[in-house]
């Protein structure tokens, strides 16, 4: 069976089994602060599990894409090392909320295995959960006596705490966990060495397939544990070694989906894949990895970036590109090619890959474009330290990983130019450096969260901010953060008019009010399915009646910014094209901006009209209309645009106004009227075919428009109020650059006549050269000039210590007899930068140094003089 057919056959099954078919998730997460991707199948299901939201389906099945790259699973630095990580990859999965638990688990899982896929029962291993004492839980007994009705007890293992309890992260949902092996060795390995040793043993051929975890706690803040209000199945088996044993391939990089990957790299390599573990095998595994990360995130939304989630997508992309430049002599763009291949093959199932594929292929060579041009700036810097420091020929660490850090540059590629050299680096001084940086990081981002008070257990929220700005309510739990030395708290109520940060627009400000107590709300977020109204107090009393006031100026402000996103959309689309996508945007009350999908910048006259568009509409006051809770199909039907990366459920919100019509959570004003007067006030690029449009609103529109009149009205002050500014700020222009290229002219007479006074003064040395030198007040620029040019003095060695603008400078040129006698600038430089308090360096040449003492300048020439003498 081929990777698409294994996975139809799953669903299929567990549909027969009465399961409900639902989609994958994005794979970029976006309502829950403790994951920045989904990582597993059950992230999209937690509210469910942790009883914040009622389940639709009791048994559910899905196919997941996953990615593990950042947090508690992170595998990216062993992808392509070995046989069997990957970043991305899809979990099949079976769940039961609180209906079936552990029999019909493994009664399915079993059934599904030998009888459906006919897997030979024999090479099947499955282990259980050993107890924890540290936890207070015994040994999973019962799942092992269900395992004995279909496995002996040899081939029933038991498993400790890390490899048999499922946890997500720190804090959740969690189990013991019961895993399937399978040993998938050759017949004369396995009579030699028992599969039972092997497992969980990161041995390649003997590998986990299947895990069913058995939901029943959750963690807390404070390392304890308690029983869930219900008992929950989650099942996960990845594809891609379900695969690799279906097709008796020894590897999942030899699943025909990742050989198809590996035949084009070969084929534009010319290099041939040897399943080694050396460098260029590991390459054709790690791109044949990354590439699917790659393209799947850019499909949910997800553009590389320099920050968050973006800077992880980034770093993926870097890691294929630089093993295709360093192992497979790749010197162009050669991952954007692969895109078509990768939509052939998964784009049947994850449609998102198919609808924009082109968009996807853009973006990646964008980015690969630029990163061969860093890799080029960070081989200049690299030229620049081994000339540095090229009399031991040792890079220090720490310089390897300002390569590293600021140019992306790879230390594995520093490390092998080196090599080419006969250089060497430390690899400890660079991981102390990164380490450093982490540790940086990571204090900076350190919160401690508490857990939550539960105040009214079982309760959930009702929002009802679309049509009310306060409210009668109650606090039913809250739980204290402490972030940078400031704490803060997390309120959850009952009834709550406070719209939660989401959809790009901010969160509510206001106040709650409980008896004569007044507690500032900072703004509102969301947290998996519980609105959060953060405060940097705690009432006195949490048990009193709660008034919740939203700030109705921020908020009327806020909307109507949030409906100029609709019209900008639509606007956009009419004037540029239907490949107009939005790809983000920041709903604040003083401003919006808005990213879309689009490869040029906008000319004048298209800016121009999609704003005159947007304002037509605001002139037609268009009524809102607005389709609360109606199925998704339906809305699909009126031509509602859904954003790639968003999950929706089986009934959405759709907002309508006249043509524009979108799948929205945000509040929006009651007709565009309100709105008055759009002006967009910047345009730009964001990342790799995507660009952003600033826009201002109502009275901020009008103030941006007050101050560019009165700007212009202060330059025609300038000009005696001319009655055509722009012709007499043209000609003002034109004198100021003709000025300009006379004082320039004049400079270089001076220059030259600096230069040569400095020459008649040249005082011969003992040694057969000659000497001159300046000190004194003289602009930087003008004296490295004159220095330059003194080089071409072959006996000469020549000084400039001068002073500008309070700072000290010090220029040092050497003729080509001074160097052929030994002497070097830069050796020069180092000795006598001390006494100006600075530092440089240069060639040996010509070298200059900066300082901030500008009395010794006298000093360094006599001592410089002193060591060319010698």
């Amino acid at each position: 069976m081929t990777t698409n057919e294994i996975r139809d056959r799953f669903l299929e099954f567990f549909k027969s089994h009465g399961h409900d078919l639902q989609q994958s998730a994005p794979i970029v997460n976006k309502d829950d602060p403790s994951l920045m991707f989904v990582n597993a199948g059950m992230n999209q299901f937690k509210d469910v599990f942790l009883g914040n939201e009622k389940p639709k389906h009791p048994r559910v099945t899905n196919s997941q894409k996953c990615l593990r790259v950042s947090g508690k699973h992170n595998d990216l630095e062993e992808v392509g090392v070995d046989t069997y990580h990957h970043t991305l990859f899809e979990m099949l999965g079976n769940w039961s909320f609180g209906d079936y638990f552990q029999t019909e688990a493994i009664d399915m899982a079993w059934k599904f295995l030998t009888q459906e896929l006919k897997i030979a029962p024999e090479n099947l291993y499955a282990t259980y959960f050993e107890g924890h004492q540290g936890d207070g839980l015994e040994a999973d007994t019962e799942a092992k006596n269900l395992w004995l009705k279909y496995l002996p007890e040899e081939r029933i293992l038991k498993g400790n705490k890390k490899d048999n309890f499922w946890e997500m992260g720190d804090v959740g949902p969690c189990g013991p966990c019961s895993e399937i092996h399978i040993d998938v060795r050759p017949q004369a390995d396995r009579e030699k060495v028992s599969g039972a040793s092997l497992v969980n043993q990161d041995h390649p051929q003997v590998i986990e397939i299947w895990n069913l975890v058995f939901i029943a706690y959750n963690r807390f803040a404070d390392g304890s544990l308690k029983p869930l209000p219900a008992k929950h199945v989650d099942t996960g088996m990845g594809l891609e070694r379900l695969a690799m044993v279906l097709q008796g391939k020894m590897a999942t990089y030899d699943i025909d989906l990742f050989a198809k990957f590996i035949a084009y790299l070969e084929e534009v390599s010319g290099k041939r894949y040897g399943h080694t573990d050396t460098k260029p095998d590991v390459a054709f595994r790690v791109i044949a990895d990354h590439i699917r990360a790659i393209a799947f995130a850019i499909a949910d939304g997800q553009l590389p970036s320099n920050t968050g989630a973006g800077y992880v997508i980034r770093r993926i992309l870097r890691r294929a590109v630089r093993f295709g430049y360093s192992f497979l002599d790749f010197k162009e763009p050669f991952l954007y090619a692969m895109v078509p291949t990768l939509v052939h093959e998964m784009g049947g199932y994850f449609d998102e890959l198919k609808k924009q594929e082109q968009f996807i292929i853009k973006v990646i060579r964008e980015e690969e474009l630029a990163f061969y041009k860093t890799l080029s700036a960070g081989i200049q810097k690299l030229q620049q330290y081994m000339e540095e420091f090229a009399a031991n020929k040792d890079l220090p660490g720490e310089k390897a990983f300002e390569l590293y850090d600021t140019f992306g540059f790879p230390f594995d590629l520093t490390q092998l130019i080196l090599r080419e050299n006969a250089w060497k680096t430390s690899e400890a001084g660079f991981n102390k450096a990164m380490d450093a940086q982490k540790n940086r990081s990571k204090k900076a981002a350190a919160q401690d969260v508490a857990d939550w008070v539960e105040l009214k257990a079982g309760e959930q929220t009702e929002f009802v901010g679309y049509d009310a700005l306060t409210c009668e309510t109650q606090v039913l739990r809250y739980r204290k953060v402490s972030q940078k030395g400031k704490d803060f708290y997390h309120l959850v109520l009952a009834k709550t008019p406070f719209y939660p940060e989401g959809g790009g627009q901010v969160g509510d400000s206001g106040v709650l009010q409980l008896g004569t107590e007044k507690i500032e709300v900072l703004t509102t977020k969301k947290e998996n399915n519980l609105i959060l109204h953060i405060c940097e107090q705690l009432p006195q009393d949490l048990s009193l009646e709660c008034t919740a006031l939203v700030d109705a100026e921020k908020r009327d402000a806020t909307k109507k910014n949030h409906t100029v996103t609709h019209l900008m959309h639509l606007a956009l689309r009419e004037v540029l094209g239907k490949h107009v996508e939005q790809r983000g945007s920041l709903v604040e009350p003083d401003y919006m901006r808005f990213d879309f999908s689009h490869f040029e910048k906008l000319k004048p006259e298209e800016a121009a009209a999609v704003e005159n568009r947007v304002n037509a509409m605001i002139r037609e006051n268009i009524a809102l209309e607005e389709f609360r809770a109606i199925p998704k199909a339906q809305a699909e039907e009126m031509g509602a645009m859904a954003l790639f990366g968003e999950k929706y459920g089986d009934t959405v919100r759709a907002i309508r106004f006249g043509p524009s019509v979108e799948l929205c959570g945000g509040t929006h004003v009651k007709a565009t009227g309100e709105i008055a007067l759009a002006k967009i006030v910047s345009e730009g690029s964001v990342a790799a075919g995507v660009r952003r449009i600033e826009v201002k609103t109502g009275k901020a529109a009008l103030n941006w428009y007050n101050d560019q009149l009165a700007e212009l009205n202060a330059v025609k002050g300038l000009f005696k109020n001319s009655k055509d500014i722009t012709k007499e700020v043209a000609t003002v222009l034109e004198k100021n650059k003709k000025l300009e290229q006379r004082i320039k002219a004049q400079e270089e007479k001076e220059k030259q006549a600096f230069k040569d006074n400095l020459l008649r003064a040249k005082k011969p040395l003992a040694n057969g050269l000659e000497f001159v030198s300046y000190a004194g007040a003289m602009d930087g620029g003008s004296a490295k000039d004159v220095a330059i040019q003194c080089k071409n003095q072959e006996n000469l060695v020549a000084v400039l210590a001068v002073s500008d603008k309070d700072k000290a400078m010090v220029h040092i040129a050497l003729g080509k007899n001074a160097i052929d006698k030994g002497l070097d600038a830069k050796a020069l430089i180092k000795e006598t930068a001390p006494l100006i308090k600075g530092g440089g360096g240069g060639q040996a040449a010509m070298a200059s140094a900066g300082g901030k003492d500008t009395s010794n300048l006298s000093a360094v020439i006599s001592k410089i003089e002193d060591l060319v003498s010698q």
